[in-house]
């Protein structure tokens, strides 16, 4: 009878499952003869002793089991270096069995895991023999004994024990322990149920492995002589491929010649091949067999049949998407082995077509794409064969061929180019380039989805559209391969991708020359005006890369020069061969006037190009003078107004003044320059953009008022408030708008019916706005028709209107309902338009932003930067009222980062204010008073800070311009105002701004302003805090809300803690202040413990933290205050706190209060009371019997510490219980515990004037300074800090088993001086709590744990 046992280990490990289980009990209860227990018990002792003494060894197979791979293969490794020294120990034969019984656990996921570290073991040790592991598998996984719940785990077991002889390495050289692995796999084949097709690729798997020799002898046994069964499955198949390619005489003598691709075999071939695409639909690859018919194929030169029968008539006609996934995997697979013959013939096929198909198709987003792994196909393909770029052409070429109506289905950011050769790569641009000049359609595999070819429209299916779509692919295209940083390509390739695209976008041939090889080139199909303006396009974003890379790669063009610098001079080639080559849009005379000044222009900045200035003037330039191509009459405005201000601005010398100009006839230059600059950014270009950063930033030193207040103007949302708040109101309306218009075109029958609803529904929604005007049109109509009649009656109104009336009235009303729904149609089609405006109006903000950006990081000295701060604040303001859009929110976003990082937060500021003092201070209280008042305190806090940034500024500059009176006869206090005395910062008139302010916040109910604005304010101006500190005194108490005195403490406790704010002071200042802040405190805390509201108790939390400030100012700096008050105060609410606390009626706040008060207590000498913390945990009751304490403390240790400590404990409770005094003490304390008590007791009764036998109450601990038993001073007179006492408290604390009774008196004599001063030492930390208790004898259950050895030790002495 089997023992059904559960081991459990010692550690914390789960409980062993029935496998693990069931290999202990067969291992603890193997049959043994009655002679061989009675002779000796080294079985069981050895097992034990395996058991007890190899927990690490144990530990390796749980850590073997689980999921993570590294924690798998770290125990592996040590369960082999642990066996190494001792291979043939009883941990050899254990780790056998338990490996083994592991094959067949029940979680499949340790299987493989036990398999492997098999394998290992019998790779590492190659004296086990195999054939014994084969046995002790059979054995324990008996197939014909085991029960029938344990069939599939017994099989598998079978399994992946025969795989563990495998990836050991040694099976395919041990022949006895292969052939029985191979009739084990045979019989393990029969059970399909469980093991699927798994035995037949693990035979195959072996003998793909094994000798020629080998496998001749072992042919016969594992494949049949019938090419019916080897066709019958794909693991079949793939033995038979294997045997043809490795042993074909064996084979032929076996079957017979065989001719798999015949007419007969093919329809068996396309069922297998269905079978194996079925078979790893989950794990999405290509299966074997498919790849070794592929390789017979090319072997027997019988591609064509294979590819045409088998793949495209056979399998991909079965309408099976895991058939489908096949033939492409074997497409992509076949790459390498093909030769370009053989390549064409793969590439224009129905499987290459049905990709294409599939590529189109498997755009929405619930759709598998095998885009990316057909892209690791070729990746892998080009990557393997960079010395043939023949190839490398044939299968780019091949890919960017499958088109859909005209447009290929390779994206135009194909990123396998990276891997092209030189030679390749170049060779393929060419090919690009003659496809786009003349598009051969017949060449291409070109489709047409279902949903195409059911739409019989005639214009969609003309020659024209698909050469448009090609032309526009090859376009992008062509720039994406320059784009592509990853791309290895010359210089001379990226030139002629450049002049390419420039000359096709606005350039025709008119004869060719071979000067320019651009007209050698012919077109067969014209080039209409639309691939133009997609060429075009694609040719300025090839510029913004180029320019983007000249950046990077100084060096890129020889002699420095920016590409855009070549193109203008091939631009300049093309239009000096007027009779070879025209312009698509002609120039005038003033254009190309323009042109040539532009040019002459350019050689006079390259002359000075050590200039930065005239390099950042020449990209601008140079990009207006392309533009001129593209939008000839503003371009040529603007070189005019470019090239006036480069002269003006070279020749001259910059003027940095804050003052106006003086008037002329022609502004300034660098007003046109920021007006061009202004232009340019409104065109929705990202190269224009960066180009007018950078000139910008050249010429930002030169920028004047005027020039500032251009840029201002476009950000001043009060400009177009009126537009604005009009466009407010349809917000709600345009997503739906835009999503109307954003619809795809196959849902817009659906999308106009729900409009037309949406109309009728606005419509039925405005009957009841309808304007006056409309009603009295409407009321004219009806009387005129007679339709509203007074006092007739119905009948009479029939009578009178006759047909002919009737008609009448119908076509009036229905003309006036007409001219009614124009007008409707006009208001709304004007509100859309202004909706337009508004979004391309935000857009333009965001852009001229980049400008003002600029300005304050590379000029923040600049004295104009003064002038951006309420324009910034007010677009803050604005947007964070309005920011329901995404724009709203992106103009908001960046305004604020500009203002608070780049301004605000700046390292310099503005040190040259010169005569606008006056300005700035009332600018500074003016921001002041708009941050009080603003609704939002995200709002407010901006306000505040560009109010700080002011004071900072004018704190920082010298008062030349303005001088201050400054007191001349303060001598202490001198260096403190040293800083202010001599900054144009005029104290008396900022002073009573931020009071203002902080008494409104001090005093309204709901103010913007906050706590951290007035800390930020304190922290960097300290003497604005001196000023500031009575408003806070006298807002501690008083008739204000509980609320705002909460607020003020915190503020003066803040304050109060900052190292600034104490130089600003003389010694009998501070302490004066302090004084009178600890009144207002002691004033506060009277009514300590009665806080009714969540406010009330807010403002007791904040008075405690308050006071535990002031007693840690006065304690560290050694004030002499007067602390007897407010002991006093303390002293009396102690019990109310307490009483409180214990019955349990308080709130969350209520612990950290009574917190508050015990550190305020200890900095005035008063010792929290342990007792009250320990007496119910600690200390037993008289009624415990000594047997209850004893299990109590054996049950507090932990487990395995019991056995070790029972005879010390027996020892020293029989040395204990003749000395213990009484009930009062337990039963195991020893005899240095009891002298450890009655020393602390005693110093405990005559603190108290108590007897050492009772517990002092927790009020008895406060000392009192009128005490006469203490030794004490008065609270005023300072006390010495005891440091000798703390060396002392640390000793007892470290040594607390060998404290004497000494040391507690000298503890009792220094205890008094802690209620006294403010200089008492500072609270000790938690975690040194336990060692005082251990110090003053509380009995504790802790202490058994923590002196065990003292424990020992008492045990021991007599």
């Amino acid at each position: 009878m089997r023992r059904a046992l559960t081991w459990k280990r010692r550690s914390s490990k789960p409980t062993c499952s029935w496998n693990m289980a069931e290999l202990e009990s067969q291992d603890l209860a193997e049959p043994v003869s009655p002679g061989e227990t009675t002779k000796s018990g080294a079985r069981p002792a050895d097992r034990h002793g395996l058991l007890q003494h190899s927990r690490e060894f144990l530990d390796f197979f749980w850590d073997i089991a689980k999921p993570e791979q590294e924690t798998r293969l770290e125990a592996t490794e040590k369960l082999l270096e642990y066996l190494r020294p001792r291979p043939k120990g009883s941990e050899m034969k254990y780790a056998l069995k338990r490996l083994i019984t592991g094959l067949g656990v029940g979680r499949e996921t340790a299987r493989p895991c036990y398999s492997l570290a098999l394998a290992q073991l019998l790779q590492s040790f190659e004296d086990i023999p195999l054939c014994s592991i084969l046995e002790q598998i059979k054995e324990k996984y008996d197939l014909q004994r085991v029960k029938k719940a344990m069939v599939r785990p017994a099989l598998f077991a079978h399994l992946f024990g025969v795989l563990a002889l495998f990836q050991s390495g040694r099976l395919v050289k041990d022949q006895e322990a292969l052939m029985k692995s191979v009739k084990l796999l045979q019989v393990l084949a029969q059970h399909h149920n469980h093991l699927q097709e798994q035995p037949q690729k693990a035979l195959v798997d072996i003998l793909s492995e094994v000798p020629e020799t080998t496998l001749k002898e072992i042919l016969p046994k594992v494949l049949k002589a019938d090419l019916g069964v080897v066709l019958s499955s794909p693991e079949n198949l793939e033995l038979f491929l294997l045997a043809q390619q490795k042993v074909p005489a064996k084979l032929e003598k076996l079957l017979g010649p065989v001719d798999l691709f015949s007419d007969e075999n093919i329809p068996r071939l396309v069922t297998v091949l269905k079978m194996a695409a079925a078979s790893v639909k989950k794990e999405r690859k290509l299966p074997a067999v498919a790849l070794d018919l592929l390789r017979l194929a090319l072997q027997e030169n019988k591609l064509p049949r294979f590819w045409n029968d088998v793949l495209e008539q056979g399998l991909l006609k079965k309408q099976f998407l895991p058939a489908s996934f096949l033939c492409f995997r074997l497409l992509g697979a076949a790459l390498p082995l093909l030769s370009k013959k053989q390549l064409q013939l793969v590439m224009q096929g129905d499987i290459i077509r049905h990709y294409g198909e599939h590529l189109v198709t498997a755009k929405l987003p619930d759709r598998f794409r095998f885009a990316p792994e057909m892209d690791e196909y070729v990746s892998a393909f080009l990557e393997g064969c960079q010395t043939d770029p023949e190839q490398q052409l044939a299968v780019l070429v091949a890919f960017s061929s499958i088109t859909n109506q005209g447009h290929p289905v390779v994206p135009t950011f194909w990123r396998v180019v990276r891997f092209l050769s030189p030679r390749a790569l170049k060779d393929y641009v060419a090919w690009l380039r003659d496809m786009f000049l003349q598009p051969n359609l017949d060449s291409l595999v070109d489709f047409s989805t279902s949903n195409q070819k059911k739409n019989q429209d005639a214009s969609l299916h003309v020659p024209e559209r698909a050469v448009f779509r090609l032309r526009k692919w090859i376009g992008l295209r062509l720039v994406s391969i320059v784009e592509n940083s990853q791309v290895e390509k010359e210089e001379t390739l990226v030139e002629e991708v450049a002049r390419f695209c420039l000359f096709h976008s606005f350039f025709e041939t008119k004869k060719p020359t071979a000067q320019i090889p651009e007209t050698e080139q012919r077109l067969s199909f014209p080039l209409e005006s639309r691939t133009r303006e997609v060429v075009c396009s694609a040719f300025f974003s090839l510029l913004q890369a180029l320019s983007t890379q000249f950046r990077q790669v100084p060096g890129q063009t020889p002699g420095g020069r920016p590409w855009t610098y070549r193109l203008v001079q091939f631009a300049d080639t093309l239009l000096n061969h007027n009779r070879n080559v025209a312009t698509v849009t002609p120039f005038t005379a003033q254009q190309r006037q323009a042109w040539d000044r532009m040019l002459q222009t350019l050689k006079e900045l390259e002359a000075r190009s050590v200039e930065v200035r005239a390099t950042a003037f020449q990209h601008l330039l140079l990009l207006v003078g392309i533009h001129l191509f593209k939008s000839p009459a503003e371009s040529c405005d603007l070189l005019g107004d470019i090239q006036t201000c480069i002269e003006k601005s070279l020749e001259g010398k910059p003027r940095r003044t804050r003052s106006k100009a003086v008037d002329s006839q022609e502004p300034p230059w660098v007003e046109v320059l920021v007006e061009i600059l202004l232009a340019l950014l409104a065109q929705p270009s990202h190269l224009m953009r960066q180009v007018a950063r950078s000139v910008f930033g050249h010429i930002c030193s030169h920028l004047t008022p005027r020039a500032l207040q251009l840029i201002l103007d476009v950000l001043n949302p009060d400009k177009s408030q009126d537009e604005d708040d009009n466009v407010v109101v349809t917000d709600e309306e345009q997503p739906k708008s835009m999503s109307r218009d954003d619809s795809d075109s196959e849902e817009e029958e659906k999308e106009e019916e729900e409009s037309d609803v949406e109309e009728e529904s606005d419509e039925e929604a405005r009957d009841g706005d309808v304007d006056q005007g409309f009603r009295e049109q409407l009321m004219a109509v009806l009387q005129a028709g007679k339709a509203l009649g007074g006092a007739d009656s119905e009948d009479e109104q029939e009578e009178e209107l006759g047909d002919e009336a009737m008609m009448a009235l119908d076509q009036s009303l229905a003309s006036l309902f007409a001219e009614q729904k124009l007008r409707i149609q006009a208001k709304k089609d004007e509100k859309s338009k202004l909706q337009k405006e508004n979004v391309l109006r935000r857009d333009f903000q965001i852009r001229v932003l980049d400008l003002v950006e600029v300005l304050v990081t590379k000029q923040p000295e600049n004295p104009l930067v003064l002038e951006l701060l309420e324009p910034l604040l007010t677009i803050i303001r604005r947007s964070m009222r309005t920011s329901s859009s995404k724009q709203e929110q992106d103009l908001l976003h960046k305004t604020a980062r500009i203002f608070t990082h780049h301004l605000c937060r700046a390292r310099h500021y503005c040190h040259d204010v010169g005569n606008h003092v006056e300005a700035l201070h009332a600018q500074l209280e003016r921001l002041v008073q708009q941050a009080g008042r603003q609704a939002d305190s995200s709002v407010a806090l901006y306000y505040f800070n560009a109010s700080l940034y002011l004071l900072r500024v004018l704190k920082g500059n010298t008062a030349n311009a303005l001088p201050l009176k400054t007191p001349k006869k303060q001598k202490a206090s001198a260096k403190a105002k040293v800083p202010e005395a001599t900054s144009c910062l005029d104290l008396k008139r900022v002073t009573p701004v931020y009071s203002s302010a902080l008494s409104s916040f001090l005093s309204k109910r709901n103010s913007p302003l906050t706590v951290p604005m007035f800390l930020s304010l304190f922290c960097r101006h300290p003497v604005l805090c001196k000023s500031l500190l009575p408003i806070m005194i006298q807002h501690v108490t008083g008739p204000v809300r509980p609320r705002q005195q909460a607020q003020a403490c915190l503020l003066l406790q803040k304050a109060l803690s900052m190292g600034e704010l104490r130089p600003c002071f003389e010694h009998s200042e501070w302490e004066q202040l302090i004084g009178q802040v600890l009144a207002k405190v002691t004033e506060n805390l009277r009514t300590l413990g009665k806080a009714e509201g969540k406010s009330e108790q807010q403002r007791e939390l904040s008075s405690l933290e308050l006071l535990v400030t002031l007693l840690k100012t006065i304690h560290v700096q050694k004030l002499t205050v007067d602390l007897t008050t407010i002991l006093g105060l303390l002293q009396g609410l102690q019990p109310s706190l307490q009483q409180s606390l214990q019955q349990g009626a308080h709130s969350a706040g209520s612990n950290r209060l009574y917190d508050l008060y015990w550190q305020a207590m200890k900095f005035l000498g008063v010792q929290r009371p342990k007792s009250a913390k320990k007496d119910t945990k600690g200390i037993p009751s008289d009624t415990q019997s000594p047997i209850s304490m004893k299990r109590k403390k054996k049950g507090f240790l932990p487990e395995t510490k019991k056995r070790k400590k029972r005879k010390p404990e027996d020892a020293t409770e029989q040395d204990a219980k003749p000395a213990a005094p009484g009930g009062n003490q337990p039963p195991s304390s020893g005899k240095k515990k009891r002298r450890r008590t009655k020393a602390t007791a005693s110093a405990q009764s005559q603190v108290n004037e108590k007897p050492a036998a009772k517990n002092p109450a927790p009020s008895t601990l406060i000392t009192s300074p009128s005490t006469p038993a203490t030794t004490t001073t008065s609270p005023s007179t300072p006390a010495k800090t005891p440091k000798l006492q703390k060396k002392q408290q640390k000793l007892s604390q470290v040594n607390g088993a060998t404290l004497t009774e000494s040391a507690g008196k000298k503890h009792q004599k220094r205890l008094p001086k802690k209620g006294v001063s403010g200089k008492s030492p500072q609270p000790t930390l938690p975690r040194k709590k336990p060692r005082l208790s251990l110090a003053n004898g509380s009995p504790s259950l802790l202490r058994s744990g923590a002196k065990k050895k003292v424990q020992l030790k008492k045990g021991v002495k007599p």
